[in-house]
């Protein structure tokens, strides 16, 4: 490059002010001794943690998680949890001390600012993203997470659920699981290090406090309450060594010079400037609220977009967060992260996107130390950055094409009201064509959810599993039996699974190949013998095509096994009651009784001793035992039909055929005329 001399002025007078001057501007920063005591708190915060979930390991039981967001459980449900205790007294102090807890107390601003020192040892300082409308995010989402479940409970619900029960106040400070509403490893390790360290490689120190935590989202409103600030005394000189060790991007100097205190909300009460200030000048102190000092008075900001950039960089970060949270479906097929994860996410891209349009439009910028545009050309990585940033979007994109198709599939299905038990026999009478335009509709919205290798456009598809047991069912639905089958032996291909192993043989079954559904289940029962459900269809199979001979002994060969469970001893006692001779009835009485005496309260077994003690003919003696099993568990349709049986030998016609019709009610989902 050619060599160019360019004249300066030099300017011949000083342009600060006396003040100015006198603040020895040359002196070099001291070290901040509250920045170590801070990490010592921040680390014994997380021992704390540690020791929390340790004690839940060892003991089975402990204090229900000490989150925020559980929050959401007392304000749905009336529940008071141990979070929303917390949350509560941490508003609250924080109305009186200001915003302390982020900076003393925070495990995600722990891993910033842990972030921020191995940058600046790199000797890379990130430079704050200065953004007015993304600033408003935290706040959004925190009226969302806190504010939204209050307005629906008390002024939507009681409009649109003609079933909801009042709201009563109940305690869970307790709980077993303590992982029950936390994600597992797969999604924290991947959110701390995207929120605890990208945000700050991104977006400056304390990034994810500022663009996209919605506890912060509360906690800088109500700072502005705070007595409680940093104050300043007559000692400042204005040397500005305060606003280069905040990690909050304060502009501290000028607000003290200003008001008198520190009025940011963003001030997390750190104490680096106070423990910097080389008059000593700074403290933490009590007076006037932020709130007392008017807005138009306060420091001007500057900005890095214009507004019409703004709105762009807005799009592209509700582009970011809706493409990994979608709330707008219960179904399966949808690929969703936590809340915390997806805002984290999406201000990330939406700094991608801002730096992108940069380099397209020739801005001379750069990111760290790596220049992305220079002299007016597009460097190497500028042309990397421009790649990376339209493949995140696309995969985004692609992620929420998969979510809106979920949420499609969900709306059709949750319109196919047939009972599994219809569409898997072999005596199903004709579906009504509206529930077939439905399931075809869900079918092809479903096929969209599946991974890129099985024809779909998901990236990803945690959920493949309960998508494909969906689509069976309603092939099932629309009597497309190949097209289920397919489906399973494509599942089963990849791994042995009890559920699809299972399924099949119901297909089988209901396209008319029964001798092979029960030679494959025969097969997997054996292959098998942990699978417990396997025998149990097996049987029930064999029962419902009059192969009774068959069903005893395939009832005996798995009720021998060690850990054979209590149903399947309970089902080869029913069976030899049901068809066997006097003494088989003797057999399975004896059987059911032995188990009985383990368990008392077991509706069904005593459902079948009733059974056995009506083949014998000892009516009387059976009628209390259904009537108890009847009263421990009223919807088993089972039981109903065993009470009609009882009913009939009695002479009661008409008690007998409740029984029926309430039988068949439950096991159909139909009333009878």
């Amino acid at each position: 490059m050619k060599s160019v001399s360019v004249p300066l002025p030099i300017i011949t007078q000083p342009q600060a002010s006396a003040r100015e001057c006198a603040s020895h501007p040359h002196t070099p920063i001291r070290a901040s001794r509250m920045s170590a005591k801070r990490f010592i708190v921040l680390f014994v915060v997380q021992a704390f943690i540690l020791l929390h979930i340790a004690h839940w390991l060892a003991v089975g039981t402990t204090l229900a998680p000490i989150e925020p967001s559980e929050s959401m459980e007392t304000l749905k449900h009336g529940t008071v949890t141990v979070g929303a205790i917390f949350f509560l007294i941490a508003l609250a102090s924080t109305a009186i001390f200001g915003r302390w807890f982020c900076g003393w107390g925070c495990h995600v601003l722990l891993l910033q600012d842990g972030c921020a020192v191995l940058l600046k040892r790199l000797g890379l300082r990130p430079r704050e993203f200065r953004s007015r409308l993304l600033r408003w995010i935290p706040l959004a989402l925190a009226l969302y997470m806190f504010a939204w479940p209050v307005v629906y409970r008390f002024g939507i619900a009681p409009f649109v659920q003609p079933d909801l029960q009042p709201m009563h106040l109940s305690w869970k400070l307790t709980l077993d699981d303590y992982w029950a509403t936390f994600p597992g490893w797969m999604v924290g390790i991947p959110f701390l290090l995207v929120c605890g360290g990208l945000t700050v490689w991104f977006l400056g120190n304390k990034g994810y406090c500022t663009y996209a935590c919605p506890y912060g989202g509360f906690f800088a409103p109500v700072d502005e309450l705070a007595v409680g600030r940093i104050r300043v005394n007559d000692a400042c000189e204005g040397c500005g060594h305060c606003t280069a060790v905040c990690t909050s991007n304060v502009r501290v100097h000028e607000e003290v010079a200003l008001h008198k205190m520190v009025v940011d909300p963003g001030c997390m009460k750190c104490m680096d400037c106070v423990s910097v200030c080389p008059n000593n000048a700074l403290s933490f102190g009590f007076g006037k609220p932020a709130l007392a000092v008017a807005s138009e008075t306060r420091a001007a900001r500057s900005w890095d977009l214009t507004w019409t950039g703004e709105w762009a960089l807005l799009a592209a970060a509700l582009l970011g967060f809706y493409a990994v949270y979608f709330p707008f479906s219960d179904g399966v097929g949808k690929v969703t992260l936590p809340l915390l994860f997806a805002s984290g996410l999406a201000a990330c891209f939406a700094f991608m996107a801002w730096k992108s349009a940069q380099v397209v439009r020739r801005v001379p910028t750069g990111f760290h130390r790596v220049n992305l545009v220079r002299q007016g050309r597009i460097a190497p990585a500028g042309v990397a950055w421009i790649a990376l940033t339209v493949l995140v979007g696309a995969g985004l994109c692609a992620n929420l094409a998969t979510n809106v198709s979920a949420l499609m599939a969900f709306r059709n299905d949750s319109k196919v009201q047939v009972p599994e038990a219809l569409v898997f026999s072999t005596d199903r009478s004709p579906v009504d064509p509206r529930t077939v335009v439905f399931a075809e509709s869900a079918v092809g919205w479903y096929r969209r959810t599946l991974p890129v290798s099985l024809g779909g456009i998901a990236l990803l598809q945690p959920a493949q599993d309960q998508v494909l047991l969906r689509m069976v069912f309603l092939h099932g639905v629309l009597a497309q039996w190949g097209d289920a089958e397919a489906l399973i032996q494509r599942r089963l291909a990849e791994s042995d699974n009890e559920v699809f192993t299972l399924l099949l043989a119901r297909v089988w079954r209901s396209a008319g190949r029964t001798d092979r559904a029960v030679e494959w289940l025969t097969e997997q029962s054996r292959r098998h013998p942990e699978w417990m459900g396997i025998p149990e269809e097996l049987i029930g199979m064999l029962v419902r095509d009059g192969r009774n001979a068959e069903a005893i002994l395939a009832a005996r060969e798995a009720s021998s096994r060690a850990d054979a469970p209590t149903i399947l001893n309970n089902r080869l006692a029913a069976l030899l009651i049901r068809q066997g001779s006097a003494e088989e009835v003797e057999e399975g009485l004896r059987i059911a009784r032995a188990t009985q005496q383990r368990e008392p309260d077991n509706a069904s077994l005593l459902g079948v001793v009733g059974l056995g003690e009506i083949r014998l003919g000892r009516v009387e003696l059976a009628m209390p035992l259904i009537e108890r099993a009847l009263d421990l568990s009223p919807n088993d349709p089972a039981l109903h039909e065993i009470m009609a049986e009882a009913c009939e030998m009695r002479g009661e016609v008409e008690r007998a055929q409740h029984h029926r019709d309430r039988s068949g009610e439950l096991r159909f989902g139909v009333r009878a005329e």
